[in-house]
This record gives structure tokens, C-alpha cells and sequence, in this order.
């Protein structure tokens, strides 16, 4: 079966437990004044684009991205379960949410992460995003890391 990403409701099944994996995963690793992930009720209230990845009929990752106008698109709750990790696929899912971008006027990407997930990183890294202070309603912290991609 083929990799495929589809639209979906962060409140489906699927994008449920990904997200619930997700957040289990990141809860013990930072203090809670510093998750900046939204709830599913954020991400329908926010208009969040969400996207499942799903490789070989299982659902593998997600990702989302919010529009602020044409100023920029900010990722949010990229994710990959374990046992996908090291295919490619969030790769893959960057390049759609950048595609996704580019098709309504946004050239910049921007995201925030943790300290504590260097996977996530140097996938950033190596995708072409670039470290920058805070940006919107974020503060400076110890445990958040802040990045920037302009697309071509």
C-alpha cells in the first residue's frame, strides 16, 4: 500500500490518537507553562489544516499547519509514531504543509519545538529551517526553540 496524506478532522479517531500519543510524549519532558500544543478544540477553533499520514494503510503522523494571513504559516503538531520513524515521512509531511502554504500565498513557515526532541531538530535543519528569536504570542524560554523557513 502506498504512503498518502489526507485532510482530517483533528477530532477523528485517527488524529485523535495521534495527538494523544503526542502529548503523552511531551507532557513528562517539559513544565507545563511551556506546552504550547494546541487541544483538539483549539485546532478546530484556530481552522488548523490537518493532515494524517498514512503509510501502508496505518495512520503514521500528522501534522498541521495555521495561516496568519499571507505573513506566514506556523507548523503545528508534527508528529510520527515510533515505529515509522527513519521512512522519510515527516519529511514528506513538511513538503506537503509547505505545498499547502505556497498554494495560498504564504512564503514563510515558522514553528516552535522542544529542547528535548532533537530528532524533530535536525529534521527542521536539514528541511532548510533557520533558528529565530520567539515570534507571535511566544516568550523567550529555556525549553522552546524557535525556527523559520522562507520558501522559494
Amino acid at each position: 500500500m502506498p504512503t498518502i496524506i489526507v485532510a482530517e478532522s483533528p477530532d477523528m479517531p485517527d488524529a485523535r490518537a495521534l495527538i494523544a500519543e503526542l502529548d503523552a510524549y511531551l507532557i513528562p519532558l517539559y513544565p507545563i507553562e511551556y506546552h504550547y500544543g494546541y487541544s483538539i478544540e483549539q485546532l478546530l477553533e484556530e481552522e488548523v489544516a490537518f493532515f494524517v499520514i498514512r503509510h501502508g494503510g496505518t495512520a503514521a503522523g500528522c501534522g498541521g499547519i495555521t495561516l496568519v494571513g499571507t505573513a506566514y504559516g506556523e507548523i503545528k503538531h508534527m508528529y510520527v509514531r515510533p515505529p515509522f520513524r527513519g521512512l522519510g515521512l515527516g519529511r514528506r509531511m513538511l513538503e506537503y504543509l509547505t505545498a499547502y502554504a505556497l498554494q495560498h500565498g504564504v512564503e514563510v513557515l515558522r514553528l516552535e519545538t522542544g529542547i528535548y526532541q532533537p530528532e524533530a531538530r535536525r529534521l527542521y535543519e536539514r528541511y532548510g529551517f533557520q533558528r529565530i528569536p520567539p515570534f507571535g504570542d511566544y516568550e523567550e524560554s529555556p525549553f522552546n526553540v524557535f525556527y523559520e523557513k522562507h520558501l522559494p
